[in-house]
């Protein structure tokens, strides 16, 4: 499902196949960790999200540049991935897959980061238009390229 979602990328070493293994399996273990499939017509997976819940202090937030401490007082969830295979965007899919995420989380902002020029800056808009702000940057890994990190209500969001 990954390599479909990021088939592009994945000769990028941030990208990679072993790389998102490793992160999975990282992620998987860590405190509220949940995950969202979709899934079409013919029981092909087509979309996915997960994340966790990240605490004050918690690496997420110190990876951050500048980010205002009223956001990291109480607990959030990190949204750490989000995709669609190609045949599915456009669709309203990523929305959902999203949504379906946040529902009944305990937690009262979400958190992510995302590639600033992913899509020349499409991604980055069309998480503003689900009610994301920006509150800092983010280099996770010498590999990565410099993130946007943005935060909204787990109860708010944009149409």
């Amino acid at each position: 499902m990954y390599a479909r979602v990021r088939e592009p990328l994945l000769h990028l070493p941030n990208y990679a196949l072993s790389v998102f293994a490793e992160r999975l399996e990282r992620h998987g273990g860590e405190p509220g960790f949940e995950a969202v499939l979709a899934f079409d017509g013919e029981e092909r997976a087509v979309g996915y999200a997960y994340g966790n819940t990240v605490e004050s202090g918690d690496r997420w937030w110190r990876r951050m540049d500048d980010v205002d401490p009223v956001f990291t007082r109480a607990p959030a969830l990190a949204l750490k991935e989000i995709g669609v295979t190609p045949a599915h965007r456009g669709t309203g899919l990523a929305r959902r897959v999203h949504d379906t995420l946040l529902a009944g989380r305990p937690e009262p902002y979400v958190s992510l980061m995302v590639n600033a020029s992913a899509g020349d800056g499409k991604v980055r808009r069309v998480y503003e238009s689900w009610g994301y702000e920006p509150i800092g940057t983010s280099r996770p890994s010498p590999e990565s390229p410099l993130l946007t990190a943005m935060i909204r209500p787990i109860g708010g969001g944009g149409a």
